[in-house]
Protein backbone atom coordinates (compact mmCIF):
# COMPACT_ATOMS: atom_id res chain seq x y z
CA UNK A 1 0.00 0.00 0.00
CA UNK A 2 1.13 3.66 -0.86
CA UNK A 3 -0.30 5.30 2.10
CA UNK A 4 1.36 6.10 5.81
CA UNK A 5 -0.29 5.71 9.03
CA UNK A 6 -0.73 8.83 10.25
CA UNK A 7 0.14 8.67 14.26
CA UNK A 8 -2.36 11.72 14.95
CA UNK A 9 -5.02 10.08 12.02
CA UNK A 10 -4.88 7.22 14.31
CA UNK A 11 -5.51 9.33 17.57
CA UNK A 12 -8.09 10.68 16.28
CA UNK A 13 -9.70 7.94 15.18
CA UNK A 14 -9.54 5.92 17.96
CA UNK A 15 -11.29 9.38 19.80
CA UNK A 16 -14.19 9.14 16.81
CA UNK A 17 -14.58 5.65 18.30
CA UNK A 18 -14.98 6.31 21.69
CA UNK A 19 -17.30 8.83 20.78
CA UNK A 20 -19.49 7.01 18.93
CA UNK A 21 -19.36 4.26 21.09
CA UNK A 22 -20.46 6.07 24.10
CA UNK A 23 -23.64 7.26 22.26
CA UNK A 24 -24.91 3.79 21.65
CA UNK A 25 -27.44 2.23 24.49
CA UNK A 26 -28.90 -1.05 22.33
CA UNK A 27 -27.18 -4.12 23.60
CA UNK A 28 -27.46 -5.73 20.52
CA UNK A 29 -25.83 -2.59 18.42
CA UNK A 30 -23.03 -2.39 20.57
CA UNK A 31 -22.37 -5.99 20.04
CA UNK A 32 -22.47 -6.20 16.16
CA UNK A 33 -20.63 -3.09 16.41
CA UNK A 34 -17.62 -3.77 18.05
CA UNK A 35 -17.87 -7.08 16.12
CA UNK A 36 -16.75 -5.12 12.92
CA UNK A 37 -14.70 -3.09 14.70
CA UNK A 38 -12.44 -6.05 15.33
CA UNK A 39 -12.09 -6.76 12.12
CA UNK A 40 -10.59 -3.17 11.45
CA UNK A 41 -7.32 -3.57 10.89
CA UNK A 42 -5.74 -0.43 10.33
CA UNK A 43 -6.62 2.97 9.74
CA UNK A 44 -4.74 5.58 6.64
CA UNK A 45 -5.40 8.96 5.73
CA UNK A 46 -4.86 10.23 2.18
CA UNK A 47 -5.49 14.21 1.85
CA UNK A 48 -9.11 14.99 3.47
CA UNK A 49 -9.85 11.13 3.38
CA UNK A 50 -10.11 8.28 6.30
CA UNK A 51 -9.14 4.95 4.61
CA UNK A 52 -10.29 2.54 7.39
CA UNK A 53 -9.01 -1.19 6.41
CA UNK A 54 -10.83 -4.14 6.98
CA UNK A 55 -9.81 -8.08 6.87
CA UNK A 56 -12.71 -8.67 4.85
CA UNK A 57 -14.43 -7.36 2.19
CA UNK A 58 -17.92 -7.91 3.89
CA UNK A 59 -17.00 -6.07 6.77
CA UNK A 60 -15.43 -3.01 4.64
CA UNK A 61 -19.30 -2.92 2.84
CA UNK A 62 -21.06 -3.55 6.16
CA UNK A 63 -19.31 -0.62 7.85
CA UNK A 64 -19.81 1.57 4.35
CA UNK A 65 -23.57 1.01 4.42
CA UNK A 66 -23.94 1.10 8.14
CA UNK A 67 -21.67 3.64 9.72
CA UNK A 68 -20.09 5.72 7.17
CA UNK A 69 -22.23 8.96 7.83
CA UNK A 70 -22.34 8.28 11.71
CA UNK A 71 -18.23 8.16 11.83
CA UNK A 72 -17.60 10.84 9.22
CA UNK A 73 -19.57 13.15 12.42
CA UNK A 74 -17.63 11.29 15.07
CA UNK A 75 -14.72 12.51 13.16
CA UNK A 76 -15.62 16.02 13.41
CA UNK A 77 -17.09 15.72 16.75
CA UNK A 78 -13.35 14.50 17.93
CA UNK A 79 -11.74 17.55 16.08
CA UNK A 80 -11.16 16.57 12.61
CA UNK A 81 -11.94 19.25 9.69
CA UNK A 82 -15.34 19.52 8.75
CA UNK A 83 -14.40 18.23 5.23
CA UNK A 84 -13.22 15.16 6.24
CA UNK A 85 -14.22 12.33 4.54
CA UNK A 86 -14.03 8.25 5.14
CA UNK A 87 -13.91 5.14 3.42
CA UNK A 88 -13.89 1.71 3.72
CA UNK A 89 -11.74 -0.91 2.20
CA UNK A 90 -10.43 -4.34 2.07
CA UNK A 91 -6.81 -5.47 2.45
CA UNK A 92 -5.76 -8.15 1.34
CA UNK A 93 -2.98 -8.45 2.06
CA UNK A 94 -4.24 -7.41 5.65
CA UNK A 95 -6.14 -10.72 5.98
CA UNK A 96 -5.02 -12.82 8.99
CA UNK A 97 -2.84 -16.18 8.20
CA UNK A 98 -3.88 -19.34 10.03
CA UNK A 99 -2.19 -22.30 9.40
CA UNK A 100 -3.95 -25.56 8.67
CA UNK A 101 -2.53 -29.10 7.96
CA UNK A 102 -2.58 -30.38 4.87
CA UNK A 103 -5.61 -32.49 4.40
CA UNK A 104 -2.53 -35.01 2.06
CA UNK A 105 0.64 -35.75 2.86
CA UNK A 106 3.01 -38.36 0.66
CA UNK A 107 6.32 -39.64 1.46
CA UNK A 108 6.67 -36.81 4.01
CA UNK A 109 10.73 -36.61 4.84
CA UNK A 110 11.72 -37.92 8.24
CA UNK A 111 13.78 -34.39 8.66
CA UNK A 112 10.92 -32.28 7.56
CA UNK A 113 9.52 -29.91 10.26
CA UNK A 114 5.99 -29.78 10.90
CA UNK A 115 6.12 -25.95 9.75
CA UNK A 116 7.41 -27.17 6.71
CA UNK A 117 4.30 -29.51 6.07
CA UNK A 118 1.15 -26.82 6.75
CA UNK A 119 -0.56 -24.44 4.52
CA UNK A 120 -2.23 -21.15 5.30
CA UNK A 121 -5.70 -20.54 6.21
CA UNK A 122 -7.16 -17.35 6.10
CA UNK A 123 -9.63 -16.86 9.24
CA UNK A 124 -12.78 -14.66 8.83
CA UNK A 125 -11.57 -12.72 12.06
CA UNK A 126 -8.62 -12.35 13.60
CA UNK A 127 -8.09 -13.12 17.86
CA UNK A 128 -8.24 -9.74 19.85
CA UNK A 129 -4.55 -10.22 21.64
CA UNK A 130 -6.20 -8.67 24.73
CA UNK A 131 -8.05 -11.31 25.31
CA UNK A 132 -6.29 -13.15 27.53
CA UNK A 133 -6.74 -14.75 31.06
CA UNK A 134 -4.60 -12.22 32.63
CA UNK A 135 -6.56 -9.38 31.14
CA UNK A 136 -9.95 -11.54 32.41
CA UNK A 137 -11.48 -10.49 35.85
CA UNK A 138 -12.34 -13.29 37.92
CA UNK A 139 -15.14 -13.09 40.07
CA UNK A 140 -18.14 -15.73 41.55
CA UNK A 141 -20.34 -15.12 38.68
CA UNK A 142 -17.51 -16.30 35.84
CA UNK A 143 -15.15 -18.44 37.96
CA UNK A 144 -16.51 -21.89 36.48
CA UNK A 145 -16.51 -20.39 33.24
CA UNK A 146 -12.90 -19.46 33.74
CA UNK A 147 -12.00 -22.50 35.31
CA UNK A 148 -13.86 -24.66 32.13
CA UNK A 149 -11.91 -22.40 29.76
CA UNK A 150 -8.64 -22.84 31.26
CA UNK A 151 -9.36 -26.78 31.06
CA UNK A 152 -9.43 -26.79 27.60
CA UNK A 153 -6.18 -25.05 27.40
CA UNK A 154 -4.81 -27.62 29.85
CA UNK A 155 -6.50 -30.91 27.83
CA UNK A 156 -7.62 -29.42 24.22
CA UNK A 157 -9.54 -32.00 22.67
CA UNK A 158 -10.44 -34.04 25.82
CA UNK A 159 -14.24 -35.21 26.11
CA UNK A 160 -14.76 -33.68 29.78
CA UNK A 161 -14.34 -30.24 27.93
CA UNK A 162 -15.43 -30.48 24.43
CA UNK A 163 -17.54 -29.23 23.10
CA UNK A 164 -16.88 -26.05 26.02
CA UNK A 165 -20.37 -24.04 25.76
CA UNK A 166 -20.21 -21.06 27.03
CA UNK A 167 -23.86 -18.93 27.18
CA UNK A 168 -25.16 -16.13 28.96
CA UNK A 169 -26.30 -12.33 28.60
CA UNK A 170 -25.03 -9.74 26.62
CA UNK A 171 -21.35 -8.15 27.46
CA UNK A 172 -20.43 -10.40 30.47
CA UNK A 173 -16.88 -11.67 28.67
CA UNK A 174 -18.12 -14.87 27.09
CA UNK A 175 -15.79 -13.83 24.03
CA UNK A 176 -13.21 -12.66 25.92
CA UNK A 177 -12.91 -16.39 27.47
CA UNK A 178 -13.38 -18.05 24.17
CA UNK A 179 -10.40 -15.95 22.39
CA UNK A 180 -8.31 -16.62 25.73
CA UNK A 181 -8.47 -19.90 24.80
CA UNK A 182 -7.35 -18.85 21.20
CA UNK A 183 -4.32 -16.81 22.34
CA UNK A 184 -2.91 -19.68 24.41
CA UNK A 185 -3.05 -22.29 22.52
CA UNK A 186 -1.47 -20.33 20.03
CA UNK A 187 0.99 -19.05 22.13
CA UNK A 188 1.74 -22.86 23.42
CA UNK A 189 2.07 -24.09 20.16
CA UNK A 190 2.31 -21.73 17.19
CA UNK A 191 1.59 -24.23 14.40
CA UNK A 192 -2.02 -24.83 15.58
CA UNK A 193 -4.69 -24.38 13.15
CA UNK A 194 -7.06 -22.21 15.11
CA UNK A 195 -9.99 -20.69 13.88
CA UNK A 196 -12.21 -17.98 15.21
CA UNK A 197 -15.75 -16.76 13.91
CA UNK A 198 -19.30 -16.06 14.24
CA UNK A 199 -22.09 -18.32 13.60
CA UNK A 200 -22.72 -15.66 11.04
CA UNK A 201 -20.20 -15.25 9.39
CA UNK A 202 -19.85 -19.36 8.80
CA UNK A 203 -23.05 -18.87 7.16
CA UNK A 204 -22.24 -16.41 5.22
CA UNK A 205 -19.32 -17.92 3.79
CA UNK A 206 -21.15 -21.18 3.24
CA UNK A 207 -23.49 -19.73 1.24
CA UNK A 208 -20.73 -17.65 -0.83
CA UNK A 209 -18.98 -21.52 -0.87
CA UNK A 210 -22.55 -22.92 -2.45
CA UNK A 211 -22.86 -20.23 -4.73
CA UNK A 212 -19.54 -20.33 -6.16
CA UNK A 213 -19.81 -24.25 -6.32
CA UNK A 214 -16.95 -24.37 -3.72
CA UNK A 215 -18.93 -26.34 -1.10
CA UNK A 216 -16.15 -29.40 -0.91
CA UNK A 217 -13.13 -26.64 -0.55
CA UNK A 218 -15.16 -25.26 2.21
CA UNK A 219 -15.30 -28.70 4.18
CA UNK A 220 -12.05 -29.73 3.89
CA UNK A 221 -10.60 -26.01 5.17
CA UNK A 222 -13.05 -26.34 8.28
CA UNK A 223 -13.10 -29.92 8.80
CA UNK A 224 -9.08 -29.73 9.04
CA UNK A 225 -8.73 -27.25 11.87
CA UNK A 226 -7.23 -27.44 15.35
CA UNK A 227 -9.72 -25.59 17.75
CA UNK A 228 -12.87 -24.15 16.57
CA UNK A 229 -14.15 -21.01 17.90
CA UNK A 230 -17.79 -20.02 16.98
CA UNK A 231 -19.31 -16.80 18.59
CA UNK A 232 -22.93 -16.57 18.87
CA UNK A 233 -24.14 -19.94 18.11
CA UNK A 234 -27.68 -18.66 18.55
CA UNK A 235 -27.46 -17.58 14.49
CA UNK A 236 -27.55 -21.18 13.52
CA UNK A 237 -30.83 -21.38 14.19
CA UNK A 238 -31.46 -19.66 10.14
CA UNK A 239 -31.81 -22.49 8.19
CA UNK A 240 -32.08 -26.15 8.26
CA UNK A 241 -29.04 -26.91 5.41
CA UNK A 242 -26.92 -24.99 7.05
CA UNK A 243 -27.42 -26.72 10.33
CA UNK A 244 -26.81 -30.02 8.42
CA UNK A 245 -23.28 -28.47 6.97
CA UNK A 246 -22.49 -27.87 10.77
CA UNK A 247 -23.50 -30.84 12.21
CA UNK A 248 -21.14 -32.95 9.96
CA UNK A 249 -17.96 -30.46 10.62
CA UNK A 250 -18.61 -30.91 14.50
CA UNK A 251 -19.21 -34.41 14.41
CA UNK A 252 -15.49 -34.55 12.38
CA UNK A 253 -13.41 -32.15 14.07
CA UNK A 254 -15.03 -34.34 17.17
CA UNK A 255 -14.04 -37.60 16.05
CA UNK A 256 -10.65 -36.40 15.30
CA UNK A 257 -10.69 -35.20 18.25
CA UNK A 258 -10.01 -31.31 18.03
CA UNK A 259 -11.33 -29.10 20.23
CA UNK A 260 -14.49 -26.84 19.53
CA UNK A 261 -15.64 -23.96 21.71
CA UNK A 262 -18.91 -21.84 21.35
CA UNK A 263 -20.53 -19.53 22.64
CA UNK A 264 -24.58 -18.42 22.80
CA UNK A 265 -27.03 -16.07 24.66
CA UNK A 266 -28.66 -19.01 25.96
CA UNK A 267 -28.35 -22.38 27.08
CA UNK A 268 -28.47 -25.19 24.22
CA UNK A 269 -31.85 -26.64 25.34
CA UNK A 270 -33.39 -22.73 25.20
CA UNK A 271 -32.35 -22.53 21.13
CA UNK A 272 -35.86 -23.73 19.79
CA UNK A 273 -35.13 -23.88 16.29
CA UNK A 274 -31.87 -26.27 16.81
CA UNK A 275 -32.05 -29.70 15.57
CA UNK A 276 -32.29 -31.50 18.76
CA UNK A 277 -29.30 -33.47 17.48
CA UNK A 278 -27.08 -30.62 17.74
CA UNK A 279 -28.30 -29.54 21.16
CA UNK A 280 -27.43 -33.50 21.74
CA UNK A 281 -23.76 -32.74 20.67
CA UNK A 282 -23.54 -29.25 22.55
CA UNK A 283 -24.62 -30.87 25.81
CA UNK A 284 -22.19 -33.63 25.54
CA UNK A 285 -19.08 -31.72 26.68
CA UNK A 286 -18.94 -28.68 29.32
CA UNK A 287 -21.80 -26.45 29.41
CA UNK A 288 -20.92 -23.17 31.56
CA UNK A 289 -22.96 -20.02 32.18
CA UNK A 290 -21.60 -16.39 32.86
CA UNK A 291 -23.79 -14.46 34.87
CA UNK A 292 -23.96 -10.56 36.13
CA UNK A 293 -20.88 -9.59 38.38
CA UNK A 294 -21.76 -8.40 42.14
CA UNK A 295 -20.18 -5.14 42.91
CA UNK A 296 -16.90 -6.18 43.86
CA UNK A 297 -16.36 -8.05 40.29
CA UNK A 298 -17.33 -4.88 38.70
CA UNK A 299 -15.49 -2.55 40.65
CA UNK A 300 -12.09 -4.58 39.78
CA UNK A 301 -12.99 -4.41 35.79
CA UNK A 302 -13.19 -1.25 36.21
CA UNK A 303 -10.01 -0.72 37.43
CA UNK A 304 -8.58 -2.97 35.18
CA UNK A 305 -10.26 -1.10 31.99
CA UNK A 306 -9.30 2.07 33.29
CA UNK A 307 -5.76 1.36 33.84
CA UNK A 308 -3.53 3.48 30.97
CA UNK A 309 -6.58 5.62 30.80
CA UNK A 310 -5.29 9.35 30.16
CA UNK A 311 -6.17 11.35 32.67
CA UNK A 312 -6.33 8.83 35.26
CA UNK A 313 -10.08 8.28 36.09
CA UNK A 314 -10.34 8.92 40.08
CA UNK A 315 -11.42 6.23 42.61
CA UNK A 316 -14.61 7.64 43.38
CA UNK A 317 -15.39 8.20 39.50
CA UNK A 318 -15.41 3.53 39.22
CA UNK A 319 -16.89 3.14 42.28
CA UNK A 320 -19.80 5.38 41.04
CA UNK A 321 -19.84 3.20 38.04
CA UNK A 322 -19.61 -0.33 39.89
CA UNK A 323 -22.75 1.04 42.40
CA UNK A 324 -25.13 2.52 39.25
CA UNK A 325 -24.50 0.26 36.38
CA UNK A 326 -25.46 -3.49 37.12
CA UNK A 327 -26.68 -5.03 34.16
CA UNK A 328 -23.55 -5.98 32.39
CA UNK A 329 -19.85 -5.04 31.82
CA UNK A 330 -20.31 -3.75 28.48
CA UNK A 331 -22.89 -1.01 29.76
CA UNK A 332 -20.11 -0.63 32.28
CA UNK A 333 -17.52 0.45 29.88
CA UNK A 334 -19.59 2.47 27.79
CA UNK A 335 -19.82 4.35 30.99
CA UNK A 336 -16.02 4.44 31.52
CA UNK A 337 -15.28 5.63 28.16
CA UNK A 338 -18.05 8.65 28.39
CA UNK A 339 -16.42 9.88 31.87
CA UNK A 340 -12.63 9.43 30.11
CA UNK A 341 -13.81 11.38 27.19
CA UNK A 342 -15.53 14.09 29.58
CA UNK A 343 -12.15 14.07 31.79
CA UNK A 344 -9.96 14.30 28.70
CA UNK A 345 -11.81 17.77 27.63
CA UNK A 346 -11.32 18.48 30.93
CA UNK A 347 -9.07 17.21 33.11
CA UNK A 348 -9.05 19.80 36.13
CA UNK A 349 -13.06 19.51 36.94
CA UNK A 350 -13.76 17.43 40.08
CA UNK A 351 -16.22 14.32 39.28
CA UNK A 352 -18.53 14.71 41.84
CA UNK A 353 -21.41 12.27 41.91
CA UNK A 354 -23.72 14.77 41.08
CA UNK A 355 -21.28 15.52 38.19
CA UNK A 356 -21.52 11.68 37.18
CA UNK A 357 -25.12 11.82 37.36
CA UNK A 358 -25.88 14.35 34.77
CA UNK A 359 -22.89 12.85 33.04
CA UNK A 360 -24.28 9.13 32.93
CA UNK A 361 -27.95 10.07 33.09
CA UNK A 362 -28.52 8.07 30.07
CA UNK A 363 -27.11 5.06 31.50
CA UNK A 364 -28.54 5.53 34.78
CA UNK A 365 -32.10 5.57 33.91
CA UNK A 366 -32.02 2.33 31.81
CA UNK A 367 -30.57 0.39 35.06
CA UNK A 368 -33.22 1.79 37.25
CA UNK A 369 -35.53 -0.52 35.59
CA UNK A 370 -33.19 -3.46 36.31
CA UNK A 371 -31.98 -2.26 39.92
CA UNK A 372 -36.34 -1.32 41.32
CA UNK A 373 -37.22 -5.17 39.60
CA UNK A 374 -38.04 -7.69 41.54
CA UNK A 375 -38.90 -11.22 41.58
CA UNK A 376 -41.86 -10.10 44.01
CA UNK A 377 -42.71 -7.35 42.12
CA UNK A 378 -42.81 -9.33 38.75
CA UNK A 379 -44.70 -12.13 40.41
CA UNK A 380 -47.31 -9.35 41.80
CA UNK A 381 -47.56 -7.56 38.44
CA UNK A 382 -48.23 -10.92 36.53
CA UNK A 383 -50.84 -12.16 39.43
CA UNK A 384 -52.65 -9.14 38.85
CA UNK A 385 -52.88 -9.16 35.50
CA UNK A 386 -54.35 -12.90 35.00
CA UNK A 387 -56.51 -12.31 38.49
CA UNK A 388 -54.51 -15.47 40.34
CA UNK A 389 -52.98 -15.45 43.49
CA UNK A 390 -49.27 -15.29 43.27
CA UNK A 391 -49.88 -18.54 45.82
CA UNK A 392 -51.36 -20.20 42.60
CA UNK A 393 -48.15 -19.45 40.22
CA UNK A 394 -46.00 -20.82 43.21
CA UNK A 395 -48.00 -23.93 42.96
CA UNK A 396 -47.55 -27.37 41.35
CA UNK A 397 -51.00 -26.98 39.14
CA UNK A 398 -50.78 -26.94 35.92
CA UNK A 399 -53.84 -25.67 34.57
CA UNK A 400 -53.34 -23.37 31.41
CA UNK A 401 -55.08 -20.25 33.00
CA UNK A 402 -52.01 -20.72 35.98
CA UNK A 403 -49.08 -22.38 33.41
CA UNK A 404 -49.55 -18.77 31.33
CA UNK A 405 -48.95 -16.58 33.74
CA UNK A 406 -46.01 -18.91 35.77
CA UNK A 407 -44.22 -18.70 32.63
CA UNK A 408 -44.71 -15.48 31.53
CA UNK A 409 -43.49 -14.61 35.32
CA UNK A 410 -40.27 -16.62 34.81
CA UNK A 411 -39.78 -15.14 31.14
CA UNK A 412 -39.66 -11.80 32.50
CA UNK A 413 -37.71 -12.48 35.69
CA UNK A 414 -35.03 -14.06 33.11
CA UNK A 415 -35.15 -11.60 30.72
CA UNK A 416 -35.50 -8.25 32.27
CA UNK A 417 -33.74 -8.50 35.38
CA UNK A 418 -29.96 -9.71 36.34
CA UNK A 419 -31.23 -12.57 38.63
CA UNK A 420 -29.15 -16.03 37.48
CA UNK A 421 -31.42 -19.09 37.46
CA UNK A 422 -30.59 -20.50 41.21
CA UNK A 423 -32.34 -17.19 42.52
CA UNK A 424 -35.34 -17.57 40.20
CA UNK A 425 -35.44 -21.09 40.51
CA UNK A 426 -35.85 -21.04 44.51
CA UNK A 427 -38.32 -17.69 44.47
CA UNK A 428 -40.82 -19.79 42.07
CA UNK A 429 -40.14 -22.92 43.93
CA UNK A 430 -38.95 -24.86 40.73
CA UNK A 431 -36.25 -26.39 39.26
CA UNK A 432 -34.11 -24.87 37.05
CA UNK A 433 -35.01 -26.71 34.04
CA UNK A 434 -38.56 -25.80 34.84
CA UNK A 435 -37.64 -22.47 34.47
CA UNK A 436 -36.05 -23.02 31.44
CA UNK A 437 -38.79 -24.55 29.76
CA UNK A 438 -41.03 -22.13 30.88
CA UNK A 439 -38.80 -19.06 29.67
CA UNK A 440 -38.24 -21.68 26.04
CA UNK A 441 -41.87 -21.90 25.99
CA UNK A 442 -43.09 -18.08 26.58
CA UNK A 443 -40.25 -17.14 23.34
CA UNK A 444 -41.74 -19.91 21.06
CA UNK A 445 -45.19 -18.08 21.93
CA UNK A 446 -44.13 -14.49 21.34
CA UNK A 447 -43.47 -15.08 18.05
CA UNK A 448 -46.92 -15.94 17.29
CA UNK A 449 -49.11 -15.04 20.19
CA UNK A 450 -50.40 -11.31 19.22
CA UNK A 451 -52.13 -11.54 22.54
CA UNK A 452 -49.46 -13.19 24.79
CA UNK A 453 -47.10 -10.14 23.55
CA UNK A 454 -50.08 -7.63 24.62
CA UNK A 455 -49.99 -8.75 27.77
CA UNK A 456 -46.40 -9.01 28.17
CA UNK A 457 -46.12 -4.98 27.36
CA UNK A 458 -49.30 -4.80 29.85
CA UNK A 459 -47.16 -6.30 32.51
CA UNK A 460 -43.78 -4.58 31.77
CA UNK A 461 -45.81 -0.97 31.63
CA UNK A 462 -47.14 -1.80 35.21
CA UNK A 463 -43.48 -2.71 36.29
CA UNK A 464 -42.15 0.66 34.85
CA UNK A 465 -40.37 -0.88 31.84
CA UNK A 466 -41.09 -1.79 28.46
CA UNK A 467 -39.79 -4.56 25.69
CA UNK A 468 -36.80 -2.65 25.02
CA UNK A 469 -35.42 -2.85 27.98
CA UNK A 470 -34.71 -6.56 27.61
CA UNK A 471 -31.13 -7.44 29.10
CA UNK A 472 -30.80 -10.67 26.90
Amino acid sequence: MNETIDINSKQLWERAKSIYLSTLQSDDEKSQVERYFSMITSVTRKANVFVILTSNAYAADFLKIQYASKFKSCLNLAGGENDLDIEFKFDETARPAIVMPEIQQINVSRNETRAERISTFSSTMPLNEEYTFDEFVRGPSNSWALAAAQGVVANPGKSGYNPLFIHGGTGLGKTHLMQAIGNELHKKNPHLAICYLTAETFLNEYVNALKNTQAESFRNRYRNIDLLMVDDVQFLQKGKQFQEEFFNTFNALQQAHKQIVMTSDVAPKNLPLIEERLISRFEGGMVQEIESPNYETRLAILKKKSEGMTPQIPDNALEYIADNIKSHVRAMEGALRKVSIFRSMDPATHLSNEILSRLLNDFIEKEKNFKKLTIEEIQSAVAKKYSVDIGQILSMERTQSLVTPRQLAMYIARKFTTKGLPEIAELFKKTHSTVIHGVKSIEKRLDVEEELKASLEEVLSELGCKLSDKIY
